[in-house]
């Protein structure tokens, strides 16, 4: 546990470190989106914090660094990708023009160190799973884990593909996008998201006393689900697209369903 103390004392620092420095970046750029290209940054970094700072089984070290760069870094890029050369995301640019002359300093806590804590918490699965030597070999529940995982990022990859396919051509301009994986689920990237990170509890499961490292997967669920996830994405969406409802109405929020079809 004294090695668990150190590793989580280095990851909230590293950080907290990087998300400072993006928010001084924000403030020259006048711009916070930039946060969201960090969030899978962030991850990545304290993947390989707790692959230097550990002694656990090797074979599950590496298995928890690669999965999670090979996802923060798509992430990252992606959401760099979608972003770049454009304005302050409506989410942040709201909070913005609510605070006023103080959002310089608001958007610190609010948005920089904020996802800083809940990026640390989150990853706590990560950081537990590299510190126990025990089991000296892969078991069930990484097999398991591994395939949940894959599972998510096809989920996530291919339905950002498709958003991003859908939103190139200009004659889908102002409408809602209902093909692909989006026409049985509303956020099957959120979705991919989840599966990601329930897959690696489980990896962090089959080591010692590790039950209580759920947190990692019930908060990120949680976060999508309830706060800035779903919720913040379909208040900004529902009144500037008048399909948008009917598209409420027919579709499952989350996990995967058939349309409801129209009444006749």
């Amino acid at each position: 546990m004294d090695n668990l103390a150190t590793v989580l004392g280095w990851n909230l620092a590293a950080v907290t470190s990087m998300m400072f420095c993006g928010w001084l970046l924000s403030l020259a750029y006048k711009n916070v989106t930039l946060v969201d290209s960090l969030w899978g940054l962030g991850f990545v970094l304290i993947a390989w914090i707790s692959f230097g700072l550990t002694e656990g089984y090797s074979g599950r070290k590496v298995l928890l660094v690669v999965l999670t760069s090979v996802w923060g870094l798509r992430l990252s890029g992606h959401l760099s990708w979608r972003n770049w050369g454009k304005g302050e995301d409506p989410r942040y640019g709201g909070w913005r023009r609510a605070s006023g002359d103080r959002f310089w300093i608001i958007s610190l806590f609010k948005i920089f160190l904020l996802q800083a804590l809940f990026l640390w918490v989150i990853a706590l699965a990560i950081q537990y799973g590299q510190v126990s030597a025990r089991p000296a070999y892969f078991t069930r529940l990484d097999f398991l884990g591994f395939i949940i995982w894959l599972i998510g990022l096809i989920f996530e990859s291919v339905s950002d593909w498709q958003l991003a396919r859908f939103k190139a051509d200009p004659a889908n301009k102002g409408q809602v996008m209902d093909r692909g994986l989006w026409a049985y689920s509303r956020h099957p990237n959120y979705l991919g998201e989840c599966l990601i990170w329930w897959g690696i509890f489980l990896i962090a499961l089959s080591t010692p006393n590790s039950w209580w490292t759920v947190i990692s997967p019930l908060i990120i669920t949680a976060v999508l689900l309830k706060m800035t996830g779903i919720p913040l994405m379909e208040k900004a969406i529902v009144d500037t697209r008048p399909g948008y409802r009917d598209y409420i109405r027919r579709t499952p929020a989350f996990f995967p369903w058939f349309p409801k079809k129209d009444k006749s």
